[in-house]
């Protein structure tokens, strides 16, 4: 069965955008979030235009090989300007969750509305035999609290950014983690956790 996780760039401090994120400025002034995808001379298998550092590149490449869906929540669709009708991942379907009705919904994306539950069920259907993949801390916060998830692994960068949205949000109880990979790198430490229940 396929594997449901979350892999975000998170600062120090615990945020996933710097102030002001929203279409048309993106992560707001957390840009440097993502700076480790670029500042590498090892280009990524998988996502075109990537040159990440050796040791970020068999982290970011082996995770990325794994999904086959991917479940953003709206508010990480609209700062990503709704991926431009695709997803964040090329060739893999995009399950939005969101509260109520999409002005559009591309031809790779497909919107539920009815809870966590129905869009990780959507997005292992259309995943198969690969994993599936969480955007967002509302879209995570849910899904841990519901107990669908596997994995959560975070790509540290070392800032504080001490605004923005912040990546955990607060839990019905404790969730207890078991550290499987720890990997330093230029601009980013890599931390891969198993959700223990």
């Amino acid at each position: 069965m396929s594997r449901v996780i979350s892999a975000h760039a998170v600062s120090v401090d615990g945020y996933i955008t710097g102030r002001d994120p929203g279409a048309g400025h993106g992560l707001g002034d957390g840009a440097m979030l993502f700076d480790w995808y670029f500042d590498g001379d090892t280009p990524s298998q998988v996502f075109d235009g990537f040159k990440l550092s050796g040791p970020s590149a068999r982290v970011f490449d082996s995770l990325a090989a794994r999904l086959g869906a991917v479940v953003a929540g709206r508010n990480t669709y609209e700062d990503s300007e709704r991926f431009g009708g695709g997803g964040p991942h090329p060739g893999v379907r995009l399950i939005v969750l969101s509260h109520g009705a999409l002005s559009e919904v591309g031809e790779r994306q497909t919107l539920v509305t009815t809870g966590v539950e129905d869009a990780i069920a959507a997005a292992r259907e259309a995943a198969g035999d690969k994993d599936v993949a969480l955007m967002g801390g509302g879209v995570l916060a849910a899904a841990l609290a519901a107990g669908l998830v596997d994995e959560v692994i975070l790509h540290q960068v070392p800032v504080l950014l001490g605004g923005g949205r912040r990546f955990f949000q607060e839990l019905p109880e404790h969730v207890s983690l078991r550290l499987l990979e720890a990997v330093p790198a230029p601009g980013v430490t890599h931390l891969r956790y198993e959700v223990v229940r």
